[in-house]
């Protein structure tokens, strides 16, 4: 493990596929139509094309990151943001992050992260509770720029009156990764989302983890 606990005083958190469920049950149902004749791995083919219904503001973000355009990018996310009405959803939470959440919540000082618009975000976190939780809310239109780049991380620093190389940016893709780096924070990748282990350790993430709540685990 290369995290510097000792350094850790804030904990920064994604919401799709770290905090919010990305729909195994869904993957496996629409494996069939990524025949192993035509798809080198099928089970990737569907979580990917999962993540673009479920949440396609972060897939096009993975997607920017990757061909570096992100500013192109986050700008028309912006704009379809600012334009959509917001439809409710049935929303899946990731078994036991709520339980994790109540114990950690009173040991850190802690803030969503998310690329998501603030409708949707605190829809799902009303949904089960979990405001509560978090001292600190930073959605796709809180900073100037959003993730990949550092500005939400920063954001939710100041606001938790802690330096950025205080904080623990956890999340699921190269994105969250990128933009905690870019913040100076330290960086735990959660493999329940739609990022996958090599390309989170190649962005440079300081853990990888099976699920978000294994976090409690390496916080004891």
């Amino acid at each position: 493990m290369l995290l510097d606990l000792s350094r850790i005083q804030a904990l920064c958190f994604d919401v799709d596929g770290t905090l919010s469920d990305t729909d195994d049950l869904y993957v496996r149902k629409v494996m069939r139509f990524f025949p192993r004749w035509f798809f080198q791995d099928p089970a990737h083919a569907a979580r990917r094309f999962i993540m673009w219904v479920e949440a396609p503001g972060n897939a096009l973000l993975g997607l920017a990151d990757t061909f570096g355009v992100d500013d192109e990018m986050i700008g028309a996310i912006h704009l379809l943001s600012r334009r959509r009405k917001f439809k409710p959803k049935n929303f899946l939470l990731i078994p036991g992050v709520d339980a994790m959440l109540d114990q950690l919540h009173g040991r850190y000082p802690m803030a969503v992260v998310s690329a998501r618009d603030e409708k949707g975000t605190m829809a799902f976190l009303e949904h089960f509770d979990l405001a509560k939780y978090f001292d600190v809310i930073v959605t796709g239109l809180s900073a100037a720029r959003t993730k990949p780049h550092p500005d939400p991380v920063l954001l939710a620093a100041q606001k938790m009156r802690v330096a950025p190389e205080s904080c623990l940016m956890i999340g699921d893709t190269t994105v969250d990764i990128r933009a905690g780096r870019s913040a100076g924070a330290q960086t735990v990748g959660v493999l329940c989302g739609f990022g996958e282990s090599a390309e989170l350790k190649k962005m440079g993430a300081d853990l990888i983890l099976a699920d978000t709540t294994k976090l409690l685990d390496v916080l004891k």
